[in-house]
């Protein structure tokens, strides 16, 4: 078994309220949390309406697959126009790291 998660930092464009946040950060996480394997959350930064962090965990039987997750999981982010990613870490581990 094989893990791996992503800490995506963005920078949301014209957004003036937590409201406006929240209502351009939930249809991304949906859009994330519907894929099988995946789990996402805003992990911090709540309480600044134009930064937000993102959290994704992927679980999976092979690596590559735990990759080909990850990537399609950055891609989906990233591809939004209204969200400029910042940075993003990434990290695989399998069962058997210790």
């Amino acid at each position: 078994m094989f893990s791996g998660t992503l800490r995506i930092d963005v920078l949301l464009g014209e957004v003036h309220s937590l409201k406006e946040k929240r209502a351009l950060i939930r249809p991304v996480l949906a859009e994330l949390n519907r894929r099988a394997g995946v789990g996402a959350a805003e992990v911090a930064l709540q309480d600044l309406h134009r930064r937000a962090v993102l959290g994704v965990a992927v679980v999976a039987g092979t690596h590559a697959r735990v990759v080909e997750l990850l990537d399609d999981c950055e891609g989906t982010v990233a591809w939004r126009p209204e969200l400029e990613v910042l940075s993003v870490r990434r990290r695989v581990r399998s069962d058997e790291d210790e």
